[in-house]
């Protein structure tokens, strides 16, 4: 064991005084996995709230930024990417339409379809909270060295596959 014991290693100790015959070493890992995003979350809300937007506006925003020049996805793109219904993405998109940092855009070969485009505020602002973001989660990975975060990383990735093979 690495490190200081922590409070999943107290839990994990009592489960196995509680009942030795169950093995708890799953708690080992999705406890602390369960932890670490508690703690994650509440630092990258603290970040977005002094950048004065939501994590569900960092979330759209990130994708309307992510989707390329000229930075627009429709709203069924966007729900599917945040696995939201459509009525409460269209409800992000009015949130941020209202603050300036998206606007409506419908298509010229359909003028049913609508589109969320960042617009110049949108785009300043989302790249500058996100040059922060990943400096914050930088910061919170301080702790494990280049190589260490490429094998957590890898670890979690094949820890995902097997939840997934698990959980439809």
């Amino acid at each position: 064991m690495d490190g200081e014991p922590d409070e999943v290693d107290a839990v994990v100790a009592s489960w196995t005084a509680a009942r030795p015959d169950v093995d708890p070493a799953s708690i080992g890992v999705f406890g602390r996995v369960a932890r670490l995003d508690l703690m994650r979350r509440a630092a990258v809300r603290r970040l977005h709230e002094e950048h004065g937007i939501t994590t569900a506006a960092f979330d759209l925003l990130s994708q309307l930024r992510r989707a390329g020049a000229p930075y627009r996805r429709t709203t069924g793109e966007l729900a599917e990417a945040t696995l939201l219904t459509s009525a409460a993405t269209t409800l992000r998109i009015d949130r941020l339409e209202a603050e300036g940092l998206v606007r409506r855009v419908r298509s010229a070969e359909d003028r049913r379809v609508v589109s969320a485009e960042l617009t110049p505020a949108g785009l300043a602002r989302i790249d500058a909270v996100y040059e922060e973001h990943i400096a914050l989660e930088d910061r919170l990975l301080a702790g494990l060295d280049a190589g260490e975060r490429a094998q957590l990383a890898d670890l979690l990735r094949a820890l995902t596959h097997s939840v997934s093979g698990v959980v439809p």
